[in-house]
């Protein structure tokens, strides 16, 4: 069975609270704090869970214990009087609190806006496979790409509050990788994240008619050939309509990871465009997972067909 479009949620508008979750790593309470300064600029009002800025007790990698994670998020969730949820940063710890989550409970809360990248990937697939919502690739409230990076910015503003203004995506960094055009839905982020989920309970069982959009940060070349041949040979990848790659910050020299991505990306027979714009690099724009999109291979392009938000 092919993918379908996910349900949307409302667009934001001026006014609207919105719930700020840590489901990985801790973040730095300055960047948060500018991060938050960001948002009340827009017209938001953010509310940091309260779980966001304490520490796990034992393993500083983690913003909290899972338990307490996953309790923020199907809190901000379920609680009406928050609009959406906007993760706080990624790092390492969002498959912990995954299978924590009120899943039972998001369903019937509805649709909400869900932005974040990195290893919030792990969410991402959870909220598609286990809520059939919709999510936000994009930055996050106290990552640096938000804090420095005024286009990364301007990108989540406007998918936000005007996302019929963001309907075509693309950097000029774009370049074609294997030529043509698809039509499919859109989904991935993270390729070690997706990678890590294969197996799983709740994995996604196909991806056939998927766009699928990868980035990772940190990996070395001989790394990323075998979280993509651990995909390839999971069969995740069978029948994908087409791929969009993002940046590889920290991969080692593009043009080694260039040549990994093509040997393994290269002959699945689908159009696949690179350096679309998203992921760990300079500037990140936010792309809607779940939509159903146009990729044009040749042009660089990736064109939704309805906006991110209704």
């Amino acid at each position: 069975m092919s993918l379908v479009p996910l349900a949307r949620a409302r667009r934001l508008t001026p006014g609207d609270r919105v719930a700020v979750v840590a489901p990985s790593g801790p973040v730095p309470g300055e960047r948060l704090d500018e991060g938050l300064d960001v948002l009340r600029g827009w017209g938001l009002d953010p509310v940091v869970m309260p779980h966001v800025r304490g520490g796990h007790p034992r393993l500083g990698y983690l913003a909290a214990a899972d338990e307490d994670r996953a309790g923020d998020l199907t809190e901000a969730w379920c609680d009406p009087a928050y609009a959406g949820v906007i993760c706080a940063r990624g790092g390492y710890g969002a498959q912990r609190m995954a299978d924590l989550v009120d899943w039972a409970a998001i369903r019937a809360a509805g649709p909400k806006v869900f932005v974040g990248y990195s290893d919030v990937t792990a969410l991402h697939e959870a909220f598609a496979v286990r809520a059939g919502f919709a999510t936000l690739h994009g930055p996050m409230a106290g990552a640096l790409t938000f804090l420095k990076d005024e286009p990364t910015r301007q990108s989540l503003r406007a998918t936000l509050f005007e996302p019929g203004s963001v309907r075509t995506l693309g950097l000029g960094t774009a370049r074609t990788m294997v030529p043509g055009r698809a039509r499919g839905i859109t989904f991935g982020g993270c390729a070690s994240i997706l990678a890590a989920d294969v197996g799983t309970e709740h994995a996604r069982a196909s991806a056939r008619g998927g766009l699928l959009l990868l980035e990772d940060v940190h990996e070395e070349d001989y790394r990323l050939d075998r979280i993509l041949t651990q995909l390839l040979r999971s069969g995740l990848l069978d029948g994908l309509a087409g791929v969009a790659l993002g940046s590889w910050a920290g991969c080692g020299p593009y043009e080694r990871v260039r040549e990994v991505l093509y040997d393994r990306l290269g002959g699945l027979g689908v159009p696949v465009v690179e350096e679309l714009g998203f992921g760990h690099g300079d500037t990140q724009q936010t792309i809607p997972l779940g939509a159903a999109a146009v990729l044009d291979a040749d042009a660089g392009t990736l064109t939704l067909e309805e906006p991110a938000l209704l």
